[in-house]
């Protein structure tokens, strides 16, 4: 899993159109989105919380069979 859990603080700093923590939190906390508040006291926002899911690549399904039939003919 390459993509990110959390939005980046340049991102926070973006969604929330301040670079201050005391108006970020207050933004997050106004608008009801859910976030939580690191060791520094800076926040931390899930890109779940947000919206920004990023979508998963497409998975070939492959019909099952049966090893017993052997190899697969071609």
């Amino acid at each position: 899993m390459s993509e990110k859990l959390c939005l980046t603080k340049d991102e926070i700093k973006a969604l929330t159109r301040t670079p201050l923590k005391a108006r970020q939190l207050q933004f997050l906390r106004q608008n009801g989105i859910r976030h939580y508040i690191d060791g520094y006291g800076w926040p931390v926002v899930l890109r779940a919380a947000v919206g920004i899911d990023e979508p998963a690549p497409a998975v070939k399904a492959v019909p099952w069979r049966s090893n017993k039939l052997g190899p697969l003919p071609g």
